[in-house]
């Protein structure tokens, strides 16, 4: 950006103003703005936590894709809610609820939420 300044004609002063005028005018191109991102560090322990518990959503989200395929409407299964519920029986009748609309053969359905309830065991 450039900046310069001119001086304006009486006629085109205003009494009792000075005769400055600031012009702004573009020069080259802009640089755009680098994003800044704030990181932080975790433990070598904390990261292999994250790690497993990302692995097991992901393994939902494409198990899901499968279950649902196409899929008809977004289903919301929440791993800690299913893991602050006390019993297996209650964790697997939460879920046969919630895949209830799910067109798959029940043995499909039996198999995912049993593998499903194996891998937030070791969460």
């Amino acid at each position: 950006m450039q900046c310069s300044v001119e001086t304006m004609n009486d006629c085109e002063r205003s009494p009792g103003r000075t005769g400055l005028r600031v012009n702004f005018t573009e020069k080259g191109e802009v640089k755009e703005r680098r994003e800044k991102f704030l990181t932080a560090k975790y433990g070598s322990h904390q990261m292999s936590l994250i790690r497993k518990r990302l692995a097991v959503e992901m393994w939902l989200y494409d198990e899901l894709q499968k279950l649902f395929d196409p899929p008809t409407e977004a289903i919301d299964v929440d791993i800690d809610e299913i893991l602050d519920m006390d019993t297996d029986d209650i964790r697997r009748s939460h879920l046969f609820s919630l895949l209830s609309a799910c067109k798959r053969p029940p043995q499909d359905i039996s198999k995912f939420i049993s593998d499903l309830l194996d891998r937030a065991k070791t969460l």
